[in-house]
């Protein structure tokens, strides 16, 4: 395949986030880069036990031994093509849609039933609204999981602060419609979030511990009536605890799936972060390397475009075409179709891999 001469770009110079120095292997040599994998949706695995492919019915879990064990094996494997591997930790909340243990329902701050259907098209079952004293064993869970992500192998977690699940639905005043100490003010409906990242941190340390928000987002009937004092809070509170990084999804990712205009900047939060500022939503190459070079971000995060590009570092250095993603298959079960089997530049050479 004949490509462009490569060159030196932003998205392509060295970065060290904490104790890590960021790299791509790439045939044999490694590309430093200021380019990550943000976290998607897997709906791979089986009886929530990770798989080699690596899920919702199918998502892996890391709450038993079994799921622990099963994902040491995947670890390894990222590790021995010099990847970092952080472990996303998340609840769902409302946004749920099988049956729970013992016929329970989902639970969240509020008892308000999502309006939308689910990606099968069916409905969410209506909510229970978490009881006060039930809150720290939630935030219990966390500290649990990001202990057994530490024991799998992986290199630290993300809290899953983004996108209208359980800690967006107390974050976001569209939601939150709570009248104890984790409802009302900007501070109480934080409250939790923060809660949940101080055990986490207390528990692995906070060199180990990143956090994803969207404050401007309204995925899952989730949205803020001032997504920027959301947004500046919480960074100010994670300052608090010395988080590694904040990872924020773009304002013009308002809705799931769609680009939108938009005024809104993430540049307070920049300003206010003391840590590694990740942006994600919507990024191309060129919009990447100009909020690098412009100061807006120190990494950038690429999902359905690195899935479909496993070699994308390599792609972006080359100014090479991209593959297109196949929205058709990003929540099938299947462990091989629109997962691993989108091509690399070169076919023979299947070491470039992130």
């Amino acid at each position: 395949m004949e490509t462009k001469e490569s060159k030196s770009i932003p998205l392509l110079t060295s970065y060290k986030m904490g104790p890590f120095n960021l790299s791509h292997r790439c045939s044999n040599r490694r590309l430093r880069i200021r380019v990550v994998v943000a976290p998607m949706t897997r709906q791979r695995a089986y009886g929530y036990i990770a798989q080699p492919q690596a899920n919702y019915p199918d998502i892996p879990g890391i709450w038993t031994r079994e799921q622990v064990e099963a994902w040491k094996p995947i670890v390894d494997a990222v590790h021995a093509k010099g990847g970092i591997f952080f472990c996303q930790i998340w609840h769902g909340g409302r946004v749920f849609n099988q049956d729970q243990p013992n016929g329970e329902a989902p639970v969240s701050s509020t008892d308000k039933p999502l309006t939308c259907n689910n990606i099968y098209g069916g409905q969410f079952t209506p909510p229970r609204r978490l009881r006060t004293e039930e809150i720290p064993a939630i935030v219990n869970d966390f500290r649990v999981a990001a202990r057994n992500a530490m024991e799998a192998g992986f290199d630290g977690v993300e809290v899953h602060g983004a996108h209208g699940y359980l800690i967006d639905q107390f974050l976001k005043d569209k939601v939150n419609d709570r009248s104890d100490q984790y409802g009302g003010s900007l501070e109480n409906r934080c409250r939790f979030a923060v809660e949940v990242v101080k055990a986490v941190v207390k528990e692995i340390g906070s060199d180990r511990v990143g956090i994803r928000l969207s404050p401007f987002a309204d995925y899952m009937e989730s949205g803020d009536s001032n997504p920027e004092a959301l947004g500046l809070y919480m960074v100010q509170e994670m300052n608090k605890h010395g988080i590694l990084y904040c990872h924020m999804v773009e304002p013009r990712m308002k809705l799931l799936e769609e680009m939108s205009e938009c005024t809104e900047s993430l540049t307070p939060m920049r300003k206010a972060f003391k840590g590694t500022f990740i942006v994600a939503g919507g990024y191309s190459r060129e919009d990447g390397n100009k909020v690098v070079e412009e100061g807006g971000a120190d990494l950038v995060g690429y999902g359905r475009t690195f899935l479909a590009n496993p070699d994308l570092p390599r792609r972006f250095e080359l100014d090479a075409p991209l593959n297109k993603y196949d929205r058709s298959t990003f929540y099938t079960s299947d462990p091989v179709v629109g997962y691993t089997d989108y091509p690399f530049l070169d076919n023979t050479d299947t070491s470039a891999s992130c």
